[in-house]
């Protein structure tokens, strides 16, 4: 089985919802996954923003996060982008934690990574 790191650094839906997306396929298909949130994309670690906004295809965030998060898919979420928006930590979802660049770097070594 595979390496996969989907790295999202947008708080648009679209993105965001592909995102979650390939990172649910590759998990239900038995691959090792990991994502990270990077600059606006840290606003999707927390657990009361809206996922339900569909995509032109029909489906939205709503469709796949959940099933990362119960699956517990870790999820890093960079400290300076969070930080420098005032993001809780404690408002995350269950499978999210801050983390840095040396840990980003490490992982995208040694996986197929996808940016969104």
């Amino acid at each position: 089985m595979a390496n996969f790191l989907f790295v999202l650094r947008d708080n648009d839906f679209e993105k965001a919802t592909r995102c979650f997306q390939f990172a649910k396929i590759a998990h239900s298909k038995g691959h090792t996954v990991n994502l990270f949130l990077i600059d606006s994309g840290v606003d999707w670690a927390l657990k009361d923003k809206d996922g339900s906004r569909k995509t032109v295809t029909g489906d939205c965030v709503n469709d796949y996060l959940p099933y990362l998060v119960d699956n517990e898919v870790q999820t890093g979420v960079c400290t300076p982008c969070a930080k420098n928006r005032q993001l809780d930590e404690a408002k995350f979802h269950s499978n999210m934690a801050l983390d840095g660049g040396p840990h980003l770097i490490d992982m995208a070594a040694e996986a197929k990574v996808f940016n969104f």
